[in-house]
C-alpha cells in the first residue's frame, strides 16, 4: 500500500512536467529571419539571416513556418534552403519583400566575370538563383499579406544571350504548393521547377517588360501531376513552358500577355531524346501574345509529344493562336523528329494580330490525331481574312474557321 502511495505521489508531480513537455513538442513554431539578424532595409545582405532561419526551421520536429514579416525589403544574393527536412511539413510565409542585388553585386559573390566579358565561363553553380528550394516535402510557399520578390533583371537584360540567373527555384520538391506570389523583373525565368511531383501553384502574379529576353514566367522540367492555375503572366517569353519529362500538367484561368503564350517545348535540342504528355490547358487567355498555344520541336530530336488538350481558349491579337512548329531553331531539314499526335485545339475565340491564324507545321514524318473543334479566329488587319497553313499535319477540322483545308 505504502509503495501505491508513494507511485502515485511520484506520478502526480511527473505528469505536469510530461504535459508541458508534450505541448512544447507538439505545437507549430514559427522562425522569424529578423530574430536572426536580417536587416530588412534592402541594402545589408539577409542572406545568412535567412540559412540560419532556414536551418532551425528545417531542423524543427513540429510543424514549422519560416516568416518572412511585413514592411521589410530584404536583399538576398543567392541562397538555398536545402532538405530533406525533419518536419512531415514546412511552411514559408512571405509577408514582407524579397530584392535580388545587381548584376556586378552578384557576380562579386560568386567569384565571376560579367557574363559579356567572359561568355564561356560556368555559370552552374546553384547559387546562380536567388532562391534555389532542394529535396523539401510538404512545403507551403504562402506570399498573402503583400509578400514580393523582384528580381531586378534590368542590370542582365542587355546581354541577351549570355547565361542570367532564375529567381525561384524548386529541385526534388514534391508535394509542393506555392500561392499569392507577386514576382517580378526576373533575369531569366521568374519561377523553374525541376524533377518536383504534385504541386500546385495558385494565384501567382508575373510581371517584366515583354520584350525582355527569356524571361519566362514558369518553367517546368521532367515534373508530374503539376496544376498552375488561377494566375497573372506578363513576361517577355513563355507564360509558361513544358519541357522534356514532363506529364500531367494543368494549367487553368491564366492569363497570359505580353509574352510567347504558354508552350510545350522547345524540345529535341542537340538531337535530345525528350517526350511530353497528359497536358491540359483551359479556360486561358493571350492577349497581345506571340503565340497562344504553342508546339515547338528541334529537328534531329526524337520522342514524343502526346495527349494535350488546349480548351476554352481566347485570343486578343496574338500573333500565332494556334501553332504547331517542328522547325523550330532550324529552318534546314535533319533526320528525326519528335512525334507529335493526340492533340486538340477546342473552343478557340477571338483575334489574330497576322492573317495566319493557325500554323500546323509538322516535320516530314508528320503529326497525327490533330483535332481542330469549335475554332472561331478572325484576323485583326481589315480587310485580310484569317487563314490556315497546314504541312504534314493529319487529323480533323469541324465548325474551323478559318477552315484548314489541307488538315487531311
Amino acid at each position: 500500500m505504502q509503495t501505491l502511495i508513494t507511485f502515485l505521489l511520484i506520478l502526480g508531480f511527473v505528469s505536469p512536467c510530461l504535459c508541458v513537455r508534450w505541448s512544447v513538442r507538439t505545437q507549430n513554431k514559427t522562425y522569424n529571419v529578423k530574430d536572426y539578424g536580417a536587416h530588412g532595409d534592402g541594402k545589408a545582405d539577409d542572406s545568412g539571416a535567412f540559412l540560419s532561419a532556414w536551418k532551425d526551421t528545417c531542423g524543427s520536429y513540429q510543424t514549422p513556418t519560416l516568416v518572412i514579416p511585413p514592411n521589410g525589403v530584404f536583399l538576398l544574393k543567392g541562397i538555398t534552403l536545402s532538405g530533406p527536412c525533419i518536419a512531415t511539413s514546412v511552411n514559408i510565409q512571405l509577408q514582407g519583400s524579397i530584392v535580388a542585388p545587381v548584376k556586378n553585386e552578384w557576380l562579386k559573390v560568386l567569384g565571376m566575370k560579367d557574363p559579356i566579358q567572359d561568355p564561356n565561363q560556368d555559370l552552374t553553380d546553384e547559387r546562380f538563383n536567388l532562391i534555389l528550394i532542394s529535396n523539401v516535402s510538404s512545403l507551403s510557399v504562402d506570399g498573402s499579406g503583400g509578400g514580393s520578390i523582384n528580381g531586378y533583371g534590368s542590370t542582365w537584360w542587355d546581354c541577351r544571350n549570355c547565361e542570367r540567373p532564375t529567381i525561384l527555384r524548386f529541385k526534388f520538391c514534391n508535394d509542393l504548393t506555392v500561392s499569392n506570389l507577386n514576382i517580378t523583373n526576373s533575369p531569366k525565368a521568374h519561377i523553374r521547377m525541376n524533377s518536383c511531383e504534385n504541386a500546385t501553384f495558385s494565384n501567382i502574379s508575373i510581371h517584366s517588360p515583354g520584350d525582355r529576353p527569356n524571361t519566362d514566367g514558369i518553367d517546368i522540367l521532367a515534373s508530374k501531376n503539376i496544376l498552375i492555375q488561377d494566375s497573372t503572366m506578363q513576361c517577355g517569353d513563355d507564360c509558361i513552358a513544358i519541357s522534356g519529362g514532363s506529364s500531367h500538367i494543368n494549367a487553368t484561368g491564366i492569363a497570359c500577355g505580353p509574352g510567347h503564350g504558354i508552350s510545350i517545348g522547345s524540345l529535341g535540342r542537340n538531337k535530345a531524346y525528350d517526350t511530353v504528355e497528359e497536358v491540359y490547358v483551359k479556360n486561358c487567355t493571350f492577349t497581345n501574345t506571340e503565340n497562344g498555344a504553342r508546339i515547338k520541336t528541334v529537328p534531329g530530336g526524337s520522342g514524343y509529344v502526346r495527349n494535350i488538350i488546349f480548351e476554352n481558349i481566347t485570343v486578343v491579337q496574338a500573333q500565332n493562336p494556334i501553332i504547331i512548329d517542328q522547325y523550330y531553331e532550324s529552318r534546314k531539314p535533319m533526320n528525326g523528329a519528335l512525334n507529335v499526335s493526340d492533340v486538340i485545339f477546342r473552343g478557340f475565340s477571338g483575334s489574330s494580330a497576322k492573317e495566319n491564324a493557325i500554323n500546323l507545321n509538322c516535320s516530314s514524318s508528320g503529326c497525327f490525331d490533330i483535332v481542330l473543334d469549335h475554332i472561331d479566329i478572325v484576323s485583326s488587319p481589315p480587310g485580310k481574312p484569317a487563314c490556315c497553313s497546314c504541312n504534314n499535319a493529319h487529323g480533323t477540322a469541324t465548325d474551323t474557321v478559318p477552315y484548314c483545308s489541307l488538315l487531311s
